[in-house]
C-alpha cells in the first residue's frame, strides 16, 4: 500500500474579453512553486502567499519563458498519472475554480494543433505507450464510460438509450457506481477520440437544449485499462486493472456574480450543493490527517452524488490530482481567494493506493460467496425460486448451495452479514418480507455484476459496435450524421429543405443543432413561437421566414424580418 497526497496545481489563465472590457487588472502573482494573490481594495496589506506542487502561469503568451502550455501541464501531472495506471493504480485528476476559470479548457482544450487539454493526451499517450510495449506475454484492453452530473442526476453521454437519471447504487464489495452506465471497448485512440467528441457533442446537445451554458455540469470520463499477463513458470495468468477518471467539474459561482434567476438559479443551487459538500469531505479528510483520533468522524460522501462517486478518489484507493483554475482579474479576487483556499485544504489529504492485481478473480469469487450467502438466506425462509442469471461457462446452479432445509419457524434466521457472523431472533412476518426483497434484489444486481464480469472482449466490442450503430442512427434523425467517409461527427445540411445551423464562439457548441424551416410561416423568437432562442438580444417575435416549396422539390422563398442580429446563421436550400 502506497500512501501518498494528492498532488495540487493551480493555473492562472489570460484575461477574458468582459475583464478586458472592465478594464480589469492582475492580483496573482506566481514564483516557482508559490502563488500570491493582493487584495485589490487593500493594496497595503501584504499579499497573501499558497505553496503547491505546480503553480502554472498562464497569463501571457507563448513568447513569456515563464509561460505554461498545455504540453507542460500534461507532462508534469498527466504523464505522472499514467505511470501510475500502467503500475496497477486507480488515478483520478479532477479541475476546480469558478465559472469560466479555464477548467474545460485544461481538461479537454481545443481541436486545434497544440490545444489539447489532458483527458485528449492522456489517451493519445496511452496508445502510444501500449503499442510500443508489444510483448507475446502481454496484452491490453481498453474501456471508457462518459457521464454527467447535473442537477444530482447522472446521464450517460455515449449510449442513446439512457435518456433519463441513471442510478447510483453501492455494492458491499464494489462501491458506490453508476447501474446500467455503459462501458465500451475501445482498440485505438481513433476510437475513443470518436467517443469522446460524441459525448461532447451528447454534452452539448443536452445541455443547449435545456438552456444550460458548458459549465452547467460535471463531467466524468472514465478508463478502465486492464493489463494481462501470461507466466510461462507457473502458467498462470495474471492482471492489473486501473480505473483513470478524468473529472471536469462545473464552476463554482455566485448568484450575485452570475445575475442568475428562476432555472439559472436552481441550477446554480445544485452546483454549489455538490461543489459545497465536495469542500466538506475535502476539509474532513484535511482535518483526519492533521488529527489522528477524529479517524472515526463521519465524512459526507453520500451528501451529494458527486462525492458519492468519487469516494475512492478522494480519500481512499487511487492517486489523486486537483487542478485549480484561477482567474487573475480583481473583479474576482473574493472567487479567486476561494479557490486557492479550497486547493490548500487539498494538498492535505493523503490516499493509500494499492495496485490492483487480479481483481477480476477475486471480486467474482466474492459475489459468487455473496450469492450463496443470499441464496441461503431465501432458501431458510422457504423461497427456492431465487433468481439467477446464469454465469458463463457452468451450470445455472453451480453456484447453488446445499439444498434447503426444512422451513421451521421457530428457528433463527442468520443475520445478512458475513456467513460466520451472529444470529438474530427470527423477525416478524413484515420484515421478512421485507428482507426477503433486499434479498431478491442484492442477489439479481451481484448476478448482473458477474455477468458483466464475465463478458469476453469480443462480446464488448460488438456491444460497442451495436451502440455506435444505433447512435449514429439517433444523430442521423436530428441532423447531426457522421460523414460518408467515417469522419468526425458533424452537421448534415439536408439538400433541399431550408435550415439553419446554430453559431456559437465556443468550438464545441457550434454546428450541434438544426433548425428546419417548415413550408408556409415559421416564426422565430422567445414567445409563441415555431423556433424558439434565447439570449439577450433575441426579441419575443424575433423574425418569420416564409417557404414554399420549388418546382424540383428544393425549399425556397423570402425572409421577413422583424429584426435583424448582427449575423444571420447560414441557411439551407436556395
Amino acid at each position: 500500500m502506497a500512501s501518498a497526497s494528492v498532488k495540487v496545481a493551480v493555473r492562472v489563465r489570460p484575461f477574458s474579453s468582459r475583464e478586458i472590457s472592465r478594464d480589469a487588472k492582475c492580483v496573482i502573482q506566481m514564483q516557482g512553486k508559490t502563488t500570491c494573490i493582493t487584495n485589490p481594495k487593500l493594496t497595503k496589506d501584504a499579499p497573501k502567499n499558497f505553496t503547491f506542487d505546480y503553480s502554472y502561469w498562464s497569463h501571457t503568451s507563448v513568447s513569456d519563458p515563464a509561460f505554461a502550455s498545455q504540453q507542460q501541464v500534461y507532462k508534469d501531472i498527466g504523464e505522472e498519472m499514467l505511470l501510475h495506471a500502467f503500475e496497477g493504480y486507480n488515478v483520478c485528476i479532477f479541475a476546480y475554480g469558478q465559472t469560466g476559470a479555464g477548467k474545460s479548457y485544461t481538461m479537454m482544450g481545443r481541436q486545434e494543433p497544440g490545444q489539447q487539454g489532458i483527458i485528449p493526451q492522456l489517451c493519445e499517450d496511452l496508445f502510444a505507450r501500449v503499442t510500443e510495449s508489444r510483448s507475446p506475454d502481454l496484452s491490453y484492453s481498453v474501456e471508457v464510460s462518459y457521464m454527467e452530473i447535473y442537477c444530482e442526476r447522472v446521464r450517460d453521454l455515449l449510449n442513446p438509450k439512457n435518456r433519463g437519471h441513471l442510478r447510483v447504487r453501492e455494492h458491499p464489495i464494489m462501491g458506490p457506481y453508476v447501474e446500467d452506465l455503459s462501458k465500451l471497448a475501445v482498440t485505438s485512440f481513433a476510437d475513443i477520440a470518436d467517443l469522446m467528441d460524441c459525448g461532447n457533442k451528447a454534452r452539448t446537445v443536452a445541455a443547449t437544449n435545456m438552456n444550460e451554458t458548458s459549465s452547467r455540469s460535471h463531467a466524468v470520463f472514465t478508463i478502465v485499462f486492464t493489463q494481462r499477463r501470461h507466466d510461462e513458470l507457473t502458467d498462470l495468468d495474471t492482471e492489473k486493472v486501473s480505473k483513470i477518471s478524468l473529472v471536469d467539474l462545473a464552476g463554482s459561482e455566485r448568484a450575485e456574480s452570475s445575475g442568475a434567476k428562476g432555472m439559472r438559479l436552481k441550477e446554480g443551487a445544485n452546483i454549489n450543493k455538490s461543489l459545497t459538500t465536495l469542500g466538506k469531505v475535502i476539509s474532513a479528510l484535511a482535518e483526519m490527517q492533521n488529527n489522528k483520533k477524529k479517524k472515526s468522524d463521519f465524512i459526507p460522501y453520500r451528501d451529494s452524488v458527486l462525492t458519492w462517486l468519487l469516494k475512492e478518489n478522494l480519500g481512499g484507493n487511487s492517486r489523486t490530482a486537483m487542478i485549480a483554475a484561477l482567474s487573475p482579474a480583481d473583479i474576482s479576487y473574493e472567487e479567486t481567494l476561494s479557490t486557492l483556499r479550497y486547493a490548500d485544504r487539498t494538498k492535505q489529504i493523503r490516499c493509500n493506493a494499492v495496485i490492483n492485481e487480479d481483481p477480476n478473480a477475486r471480486l467474482i469469487r466474492e459475489l459468487k460467496e455473496e450469492v450463496a450467502r443470499l441464496r441461503e438466506l431465501l432458501f431458510a425462509q422457504g423461497l427456492s425460486d431465487a433468481p439467477l442469471l446464469g454465469l458463463k461457462g457452468e451450470a445455472p446452479d453451480s453456484c447453488s448451495p446445499a439444498p434447503p432445509r426444512p422451513f421451521n419457524p421457530t428457528a433463527e434466521l442468520r443475520s445478512p452479514g458475513p456467513l460466520n457472523g451472529g444470529s438474530e431472533p427470527f423477525p416478524t412476518l413484515e420484515e421478512q418480507v421485507i428482507c426477503t426483497e433486499e434479498a431478491m434484489e442484492r442477489l439479481q444486481e451481484t448476478e448482473k455484476i458477474i455477468a458483466e464480469l464475465n463478458e469476453t472482449w469480443e462480446e464488448k466490442l460488438r456491444k460497442t459496435e451495436a451502440l455506435r450503430m444505433e447512435r449514429e442512427a439517433l444523430l442521423a434523425e436530428m441532423g447531426v450524421a457522421v460523414r460518408e467517409d467515417g469522419g468526425t461527427v458533424g452537421v448534415f445540411s439536408p439538400k433541399k429543405t431550408p435550415h439553419l445551423v446554430n453559431l456559437n464562439e465556443d468550438p464545441l457548441m457550434s454546428e450541434c443543432l438544426l433548425y428546419h424551416i417548415k413550408d408556409g410561416v415559421t416564426r422565430v423568437g422567445q414567445v409563441d413561437v415555431d423556433i424558439k432562442l434565447t439570449g439577450q438580444f433575441i426579441k419575443e417575435q424575433h423574425c418569420v421566414f416564409q417557404s414554399r416549396t420549388g418546382p424540383t422539390g428544393e425549399g425556397r422563398g423570402p425572409i421577413s424580418r422583424h429584426s435583424c442580429p448582427a449575423s444571420i446563421p447560414r441557411r439551407g436550400g436556395n
